[in-house]
């Protein structure tokens, strides 16, 4: 029989170093969607949307099964997506600091049969950070791709003072959930 192919629709460099780390190496097919948030939509709502619209996106073989994911940060009812600019990236931290807030990601996997959805909350405290320790953070350049302007497995994490929840999600891929969904999906 033959194998069944993992198809990760994203460039996400911390995705892939995920899905490697478990002995997976899938096939890179990045898709181009407008994900930009809807009007009233939660942060939740938008992730789970934006990786169905992704997995959509992308070509399923019949031997494939494509996955897509989308993190954002929800705050205040309000979507925290990747900063457009280092300028955002500092609005986003400071509105953070000393801030409980939620990574959200949405998940969505396709064979040529099936195609299902979920996702993952983590919640996510910031410790109150100071204008210089965001301003040198943003230099760094490390928050410059990422929802809510950081990266926990990076220089991100000393911005962190508690976590409550799946670490991976934060990371970007919540490995759990994404192994439930392959199994309903009936894929090995």
């Amino acid at each position: 029989m033959p194998q069944i192919q993992l198809v990760l629709a994203s460039q996400s460099p911390r995705r892939r170093f995920l899905l490697q780390g478990l002995g997976l190496n899938p096939t890179i097919r990045p898709v181009s969607i407008d994900e930009t948030p809807l009007s009233g939509e939660s942060a939740r709502q938008c992730a789970e949307r934006l990786a169905q619209e992704k997995v959509r996106a992308a070509s399923c073989g019949s031997r494939e099964v494509v996955l897509a994911a989308d993190t954002l940060v929800g705050l205040n009812n309000r979507v925290l997506g990747k900063p457009k600019s280092p300028e955002d990236a500092k609005k986003m931290l400071g509105e953070l600091s000393g801030q409980w807030h939620e990574v959200v990601t949405g998940l969505a996997v396709r064979s040529s049969k099936k195609l299902l959805t979920g996702s993952v909350v983590t919640r996510v405290e910031f410790r109150d950070l100071s204008t210089l320790e965001i301003a040198a953070y943003v230099a760094s350049e490390e928050p410059l791709d990422k929802a809510g302007s950081y990266g926990i497995q990076g220089h991100g994490g000393a911005l962190v003072r508690n976590i409550e929840g799946d670490y991976p999600n934060v990371v970007g891929l919540p490995i759990q959930a994404l192994f439930e969904l392959l199994e309903e999906l009936g894929e090995p």
